[in-house]
């Protein structure tokens, strides 16, 4: 009997302690509530002084978390010393900082994404509808959150990018600027005239409506002796995105071949000779 007494007065005194607490207990959950209350209405008026600026919807999100996340951590700190008045902000935080060296190595590549987030958040050169290229994956970019970005290919599949890549490799912008300098080359047989085949190229280049001549020279240059013919740079600028440089594309080489045709200018497919050391048999020689 004397361990069931000793194991009734143990859970009296747990039952008076709870009993003493119980008025600090309903003060901490009154500051949860206000905490919680509090959150909200800093939230509110952080989106409502945003809304009028040029950020982006994922940066102002990101302020409206942030300054809910140091709301809800002052609160829970109060209620905690309320509770248990023992304790310090001194205590607290050193208490944090200690599990907060465990939770980062125990998730390293989620702070890693989340510190990428922020930074790319930050930036101003790769927004939402650009068209991005890194490393081998190319789309546009439809969302930015904290921890992974949204890609968008082109076949209309939807790649989901930890924020650590966009951040370590190289990212090309694509639609960065408005235009972008395409290229093309175009061989002409040897035996034509290489300045009246650079003027009948720029002359089909010009009238294309895809390509920007305006302040966007066209440029056409002789750029080497090929097996079978002199091949031309030709160079102009149009739409930056991936559709309009395809149909600008499409459009310069159906323009190019017209002209060249109609100007008799040849474009030579390869040619190739054939030189044998003995005679061939008499049944495989042409007359």
């Amino acid at each position: 009997m004397e361990p069931v007494k000793i194991l009734l007065a143990q859970l009296r005194d747990i039952a008076r302690s709870a009993i003493e607490l119980l008025p600090q207990i309903v003060v901490a959950l009154l500051v949860i509530l206000l905490t919680w209350g509090l959150s909200k209405l800093i939230k509110y008026l952080i989106e409502r002084t945003l809304r009028g600026t040029r950020l982006r919807p994922s940066l102002k999100e990101l302020f409206s978390l942030l300054s809910s996340i140091l709301v809800w951590v002052f609160g829970i700190m109060v209620a905690a010393i309320i509770v248990f008045p023992g304790l310090t902000p001194s205590s607290i935080l050193a208490g944090l900082g200690i599990g907060s060296v465990a939770i980062g190595f125990a998730f390293k590549d989620v702070f890693e994404n989340f510190l990428a987030g922020i930074i790319i958040l930050f930036r101003r050169e790769m927004r939402i509808g650009d068209h991005i290229e890194c490393e081998g994956l190319e789309g546009k970019v439809s969302h930015i959150a904290i921890r992974e970005s949204h890609i968008r290919q082109t076949d209309g599949q939807l790649v989901i990018v930890p924020n650590s890549i966009l951040f370590k490799h190289p990212v090309r912008i694509r639609t960065e600027q408005d235009l972008r300098r395409v290229t093309i080359i175009c061989g002409v047989a040897y035996d034509e005239d290489v300045d009246e085949a650079r003027s009948v190229i720029a002359d089909a280049v010009e009238r294309c409506g895809t390509v920007t001549a305006e302040d966007k020279p066209i440029e056409i240059f002789a750029q080497e002796f090929a097996d079978s013919s002199i091949n031309f740079e030709v160079t102009w600028w149009t739409g930056s995105t991936p559709v309009e440089v395809r149909r600008s594309k499409d459009e310069v080489v159906a323009a190019v071949k017209r002209a060249l045709d109609d100007a008799g200018i040849e474009i030579p497919f390869p040619y190739r000779t054939l030189t044998f050391k003995e005679p061939l048999p008499e049944g495989l020689q042409r007359d």
